[in-house]
């Protein structure tokens, strides 16, 4: 993969060989994020789990402190009494069925995360070709599927980030913009950290975080000594 100047230039400022302290590893990434935008910052966490096991599989959400930095819009499945308490709390979008051929369809997808309350996953269910794929399906597991929609909203509005294994049993979460200040990055990296350390798995034998990395969108990543992070 051919690198372009900016990016050999940052690399330069990170030992490739070393494991940076958490503190250290933030300070790092934030001066090789040189990109003309304002790149997100993202930590990438190797497990030692196997997700092909169901008892190993993490997954969930967490509230960052300082948020992620993006506006994140929300579509919510509700109806009646439900539709108008989402309307109220800030929602997007809020809708029913009418929405389903908007997005098998039409292939309408201005949204970021989808909440529905149980009594429309008969109805959202429909669409788990469309949303599945993309992770937007609703889950109790991360609280998107409620009936307290104005806890949820609030939640995805403050920060709120989900994490989950990927098919090589790494996490993947963005944790802040390179304009954050190093506290408030390091503020949101230590709060996924202790949520991602109460999910591991209880059958897990041996290591649980095999590595960590933070990284910028464009940058190069810095890599954390799990040990610190334990």
């Amino acid at each position: 993969m051919k690198r372009g100047k900016k990016y050999l230039e940052a690399a330069k400022a990170i030992d490739r060989t070393k494991l940076y302290d958490p503190a250290e590893a933030i300070s790092a990434v934030k001066s090789v994020a040189v990109a003309k935008f304002d790149e997100t910052i993202e930590a990438h966490i190797r497990t030692g789990c196997d997700g092909r096991h169901a008892d190993q599989q993490i997954r969930g959400a967490v509230v960052l402190p300082h948020g992620t930095g993006k506006t994140v819009r929300v579509l919510v499945f509700a109806k009646d009494a439900k539709a108008a308490e989402a309307e109220a709390a800030g929602a997007d979008f809020v809708g029913g069925d009418e929405l389903i051929p908007k997005i098998q369809n039409e292939g309408w997808l201005d949204f970021d995360v989808v909440v529905a309350t149980p009594d429309m996953m008969g109805i959202v269910g429909r669409l788990g070709r469309v949303l599945g794929p993309k992770g937007l399906m609703p889950n109790p597991k991360s609280g998107t599927v409620t009936m307290d929609v104005t806890k949820a909203i609030n939640d995805i509005k403050a920060g709120k980030v989900e994490y989950r294994l990927d098919k090589t049993n790494i996490i993947h979460v963005p944790i802040g913009k390179a304009s954050f200040t190093e506290e408030q990055l390091s503020a949101n990296f230590q709060t996924l950290m202790e949520a991602i350390n109460k999910a591991k798995p209880s059958s897990l034998k041996g290591t649980f975080l095999k590595s960590v990395t933070v990284t910028p969108t464009m940058g190069p990543g810095v890599k954390i000594n799990p040990l610190k992070l334990v």
